[in-house]
């Protein structure tokens, strides 16, 4: 297991419906086909939380969990409007007075190891950031939460992730940043992903669906 301070790690995730998920994926791949890629990132984004070191384990879920959800994970569900509003709300129910790190389910390349230095680094600092190859950010760790951090920065944009980062820093926060990641969201990205993190789930499923023709 990969060493760290005493943190908390936590997964933001949507249930992997089809029509619900990936819809990016499409038309590439079909509402089935983009659920099945969205459970193989999910399954191997918590398997790498469940090897990293934490005191404990949350997965914060839009909807009802299935037979992809490993032991050791308290569930509790999204709570707001905006991705912003879930966020903060993840940090706040999540918190146990411990530094939490927060991911998401669309870098199923993370690694115990990446994880564990975002844990280790909040021994030092007051937040890491991770940033998106798409402009946003893949992880988020705060030694203490808090909603004013998060309430209001722009999602889902080419400048999330900046907005973000300026965000923590005008609070004064000390703020340590970890390696770039692509985020899955679109066939491109999910062929990308595939070749570099060929041993995991996503990369299997992948290849089990076989080459797809990726829109211009």
């Amino acid at each position: 297991m990969t060493g760290g301070p005493a943190a908390d790690l936590v997964v933001i995730a949507k249930e992997p419906v089809p029509g619900r998920v990936k819809t990016r994926l499409s038309p590439a791949y079909t509402p089935v086909e983009a659920a099945a890629l969205a459970e193989a990132c999910l399954r191997d984004t918590l398997a790498a939380v469940a090897a990293a070191r934490a005191v404990r384990r949350t997965l914060v879920l839009e909807g009802a969990p299935g037979p992809w959800l490993p032991e050791g994970f308290v569930v509790l569900a999204q709570r707001g409007g905006g991705l912003d509003e879930r966020l903060a709300h993840a940090f706040t129910d999540a918190y146990a007075g411990r530094p939490l790190v927060l991911i998401g389910m669309d870098t199923p390349q993370v690694t115990p190891a990446l994880l564990g230095r975002a844990c280790r680094g909040l021994a030092r600092r007051d937040a890491m950031f991770g940033p998106a190859a798409d402009g946003g950010f893949w992880l988020l760790g705060l030694r203490r939460p808090d909603a004013a951090l998060l309430r209001g920065v722009p999602m889902s944009r080419p400048g999330t992730g900046a907005a973000q980062l300026r965000r923590l820093l005008a609070a004064g926060l000390r703020v340590g940043t970890l390696p770039e990641l692509i985020d899955v969201d679109t066939a491109a990205d999910a062929a990308t992903v595939a070749a570099c993190a060929r041993d995991g789930r996503f990369a299997a499923a992948v290849r089990a669906l076989g080459p797809r023709t990726v829109p211009a």
